[in-house]
């Protein structure tokens, strides 16, 4: 197979004022061949999409290079049409015009964009739609469009970032039988597909290979071939298998060890997910209960719950660092503390989750340390938002600080001021 594309020593940081560089990607290396689907697979936050404007020379990396067809890539490249997560269709356009539109850039003359763009969207299924404008259609249908425009330019490359995560589930799955099926006929005027997704099942269904993205900064962690011919069973149990391997590399990569209640450590660097506190309540719930009894799969708990890696592996993680659960190779299983939850009225509830964010989260003890050694037990936010953002990027910082107001929150161990954007023990008991 021909290299297409080579991405080496990548890396992409922004300056923060007075802070350290923010940085999005660390030493990215991945190369395409022809004739391969190639998935990127992370965690929201972890650069995909990043990764995938370097690649279509959006923009320029920090550090290292892009090859494209051997040359070194110093702009948008020729030969890359990209498909978005928002359809991106320009309202005042029919479906014609839309798909045209890349066409029309290029200086394509009139009479042959109008014959292109006619095939590219029946090639699609939108036969008969080349009339009507994006208000008129689903959601599947515009993003039917959103392919038409891409592929319509014959490109040798096609990148998708999360094409199939706006769409519902059955449309999603439409489409993606739609694109295989148009793949192994060989009817896709392109040569390689670079697709961004956080859908562990869905990678495996359409990638050839996986790159399986750290975060904080973005790295590959792990690059997995997937041997399966297409089309592929998903009931088959060596995919069912390399779908439960892929969690479990994911969740060994992201789950650190939690403070344990002796640690002294009063760094709270760590970024937090902003689970509610009803969702964790409802996932304890649920994994304690039959026919769990405290232990579940994680990809066939996904699909009990109808939830994806990306949504589930947050609130795992977060009973793992209260000290409510534990993830191993794939699986969460409640601990004691956790089975103790389950099965306890509303103020034991509170007080347990009291016990773990002053035991295990050392940004909710802190805060409320420093809220005890104030004459008006009060502190402003920004001092514990600045110290977050000297570790993290704000969007991290913010929902970690907003994680842990609606924890503390709900256990009663403090409360927020809103409008003066302060930390306060006022309504709240001070033997808490």
């Amino acid at each position: 197979m021909q290299e297409l594309m080579a991405v080496r020593g990548c890396r992409q940081a922004y300056h923060k004022d007075s802070n350290a560089d923010l940085v999005v990607l660390d030493d990215v290396n991945l190369s395409l061949q022809e004739g391969e689907i190639v998935g990127l697979l992370g965690r929201s936050g972890s650069g995909k999409s990043t990764l995938l404007r370097i690649v279509a020379g959006l923009l320029t990396p920090t550090a290292g290079e892009v090859t494209w067809h051997g040359k070194t890539l110093t702009g948008p490249a020729e030969g890359v049409a990209m498909v978005f997560q928002s359809f991106a269709l320009f309202p005042w356009l029919t479906v014609q015009e839309n798909v045209e539109l890349g066409l029309e850039a290029q200086g394509v003359a009139r009479a042959e964009r109008e014959t292109r763009a006619e095939a590219a969207i029946d090639l699609i299924g939108l036969g008969g739609f080349e009339s009507a404008y994006p208000k008129e259609l689903s959601g599947g249908m515009r993003q039917r469009v959103g392919l038409a425009r891409a592929l319509v330019v014959h490109p040798d490359l096609l990148l998708m970032d999360e094409p199939f995560s706006a769409l519902d589930v059955l449309t999603a799955e439409t489409l993606r039988t739609d694109l295989i099926d148009l793949w192994i006929e060989r009817k896709l005027p392109v040569k390689s597909i670079l697709i961004v997704t956080h859908n562990i099942e869905e990678a495996v269904l359409l990638c050839d290979r996986i790159l399986l993205f750290s975060s904080n900064p973005g790295r590959v962690a792990n690059e997995i071939k997937v041997p399966f011919p297409h089309p592929r069973n998903r009931l088959d149990p060596a995919f069912r298998k390399q779908v439960d391997d892929i969690y479990a590399m994911m969740t060994r990569r992201a789950v650190a060890p939690a403070p344990t209640p002796q640690s002294t450590d009063t760094g709270f660097a760590t970024p937090l997910h902003a689970v509610s506190t009803n969702l964790l309540a409802g996932l304890i719930e649920t994994l304690a209960a039959a026919p769990y009894d405290g232990r579940a799969d994680l990809p066939a708990l996904a699909g009990a719950l109808q939830l994806e890696a990306d949504e589930l592996l947050p609130m795992g993680e977060t009973l793992h660092t209260l000290g409510f659960g534990e993830i191993a190779e794939g699986d969460l299983h409640l601990t004691d503390a956790g089975r103790q939850f389950a099965h306890a009225d509303m103020d034991t509830r509170k007080a347990l989750f009291a016990g773990a964010l002053r035991s295990r989260v050392p940004l909710a003890r802190d805060i409320r340390k420093t809220l005890d050694e104030r004459w008006n037990h009060r502190s402003a936010a920004v001092r514990f938002r600045d110290e977050l953002e000297d570790h993290m990027s704000p969007d991290y910082a913010e929902e970690t600080l907003q994680a842990v107001i609606g924890w503390a929150r709900y256990a009663e161990l403090f409360s927020f001021d809103d409008e003066a954007d302060q930390f306060t023990l006022e309504d709240i008991d001070a033997a808490a």
